[in-house]
């Protein structure tokens, strides 16, 4: 036990040495200061030695903020366990005197070492150390930290702390009482793309009475100047981020409306079990996930190459089961269609809770299917809603192939267009319509795959898109995939830019109101049948 106290003691030393021996280079009247001095000359000593912007006083702060400095009479030393060094002259000490006091750190002093601490890291090798630093110090730097944001500004390479770096620069030279440095300030402010820019220009353009936050009218005429600079932008990013996420939900109802497309627009048939079915490809989802999860941890971050096929056939197979049994006897009957498949989304719906349970459940995201891509500070596009977009326009693509370029969409368009005469050259009209629905189903799967991915999967999940999916088929056309297409992401962005105006209530409301308006003139939709179809 004594050989190991002794090892400790000596390991002790040895750690002590190294982080401490630097501070040899500090003034001995700091280190009074630090030690017995009061609030305000322990607060201007570490003031001094950031201005000095000496890096080895990195170690003293952590010491202090640790509890690990004492002095004993005018003696200030660093004490880690039964070991400790003389801070003056960074020399060990074999015996610790008997009678010594901590210094003492109130909740003052540690704030302005911890942002002392932070500033002395903006240097550091270690980006993410740097990256911490300057965001550690965006509500607590003060005049005297300048000389190291300066100096760690000019030599700063990467954009992002960059920055943040002039920000922060920016926002203290505003404090200043140089009117030179809250000019530079003002000036370097125009070039911010962080909304936190707006705020501190309407700050310093605020009156009291007769006086304003910034007393010099050249300084005022400047802040107005960059402030219209900084909101054009940011208004700029805003719609540039309301057109993504229009995009993103489009996408989402394109997906969703795809299948609907060919199971009313081709077939007729109005599926109201339609966002049962793409819950059943949420599911399938959350069940592959749990495969890969328990059987595959190693290959987790790829199991959506399993689950797109997963949900698709799920999805299909309860489709193609769906026709068989009860919508290829209700063929040329709409509403008893219509009731049909809603009792059949309620069976399904409580299925799932019986299965599921009632509670939502959660899929993760693949690691590269995490974060995003930073656009501007007040605009970031989550990786998972690009490869959305990408994913449905990919199924729109396999889609469009399908009917155009294989014998199944010849059969599925002669169908849909003479069932009769198809009948009559030896198309399997009966079989083809249960290929039909599958596919529909099949690509509703799909969508619920994809929305698994942009939130929780729980019973209700289709029931959010069904009617947004006929609206979007309906508007676009039946029958028609170009007209679903531009009808889905028509109505994405008009649903997004809405709601930044009035909210999302009353987006919904406008929506459907104009679709209804629309309709009422145009019955057709966006792109009108044309052919014996039409005729047909």
């Amino acid at each position: 036990m004594r050989t190991v106290r002794h090892l400790l003691t000596l390991l002790a030393f040895v750690t002590l040495a190294t982080l401490a021996l630097p501070a040899a280079a500090i003034k001995p009247e700091l280190f009074e200061k630090l030690a017995t001095g009061d609030s305000e000359e322990k607060s201007a000593a570490i003031n001094e030695l950031l201005a000095a912007g000496d890096e080895s006083a990195s170690a003293l702060f952590q010491s202090l903020l640790d509890g690990e400095v004492q002095f004993a009479g005018k003696q200030i030393l660093i004490v880690k366990g039964d070991a400790g060094i003389d801070a003056a002259s960074g020399k060990p000490i074999a015996s610790l005197p008997a009678e010594r006091e901590d210094v003492l750190v109130n909740n003052r002093l540690r704030r302005e070492l911890t942002s002392a601490l932070a500033a002395l890291k903006l240097t550091s090798q270690n980006r993410e150390t740097r990256l911490a630093a300057a965001r550690a110090l965006q509500n607590d730097a003060d005049e005297t930290m300048l000389p190291l944001i300066s100096k760690a500004l000019d030599k700063e390479a990467d954009p992002e702390i960059k920055a943040m770096l002039a920000l922060l620069q920016a926002t203290v030279q505003l404090k200043s009482t140089d009117a030179a440095k809250r000019m530079d300030a003002v000036k370097v402010l125009a070039s911010s793309e962080n909304p936190s820019t707006k705020s501190l220009l309407i700050e310093l353009l605020k009156k009291d009475g007769d006086s304003y936050a910034e007393p010099d009218p050249r300084i005022r005429a400047e802040a107005q100047s960059s402030l219209k600079a900084v909101e054009a932008r940011l208004s700029a990013g805003d719609r540039f981020g309301q057109i993504f996420t229009g995009a993103s939900l489009g996408s989402i109802l394109l997906l969703a409306a795809l299948g609907l497309a060919i199971t009313y627009g081709l077939m007729g048939v109005i599926n109201m079990a339609h966002g049962e079915l793409i819950m059943v490809g949420a599911y399938s989802t959350y069940l592959v996930q749990n495969l890969f999860r328990t059987q595959a941890p190693g290959m987790f971050d790829w199991y959506l190459a399993a689950a797109v096929p997963a949900a698709f056939a799920a999805a299909a197979l309860v489709g193609m089961a769906l026709e068989r049994s009860v919508i290829r006897f209700l063929y040329g009957r709409p509403l008893e269609t219509l009731l049909a498949t809603w009792g059949i989304s309620l069976i399904l719906i409580q299925a799932a809770r019986t299965v599921f349970g009632a509670q939502n459940v959660q899929v993760e995201n693949p690691v590269w299917m995490s974060g995003g891509i930073t656009i501007m500070s007040n605009i970031v596009l989550p990786y998972n809603r690009i490869v959305i977009i990408g994913f449905a326009f990919a199924v729109l693509l396999a889609v469009w192939l399908l009917l155009a370029r294989t014998r199944l969409g010849l059969f599925v368009r002669a169908v849909t267009q003479n069932r009769a005469m198809a009948s009559c050259v030896g198309v399997p009209t009966a079989r083809i319509d249960t290929w039909a629905f599958g596919l529909g189903s099949g690509i509703a799967g799909l969508a619920g795959c994809a929305l698994s991915q942009i939130g929780n999967v729980g019973p209700d999940l289709g029931q959010s898109y069904i009617v947004d999916s006929f609206m979007v088929v309906v508007l676009g056309g039946v029958g028609q995939l170009a007209g679903t297409v531009y009808a889905a992401l028509g109505l994405g962005m008009a649903n997004k830019f809405l709601e930044a105006l009035s909210g999302a209530v009353l987006a919904k409301i406008a929506i459907l109101a104009f679709i209804i308006v629309f309709i009422q003139k145009r019955p057709q939709g966006l792109f009108a049948i044309k052919g014996r179809m039409a005729d047909g």
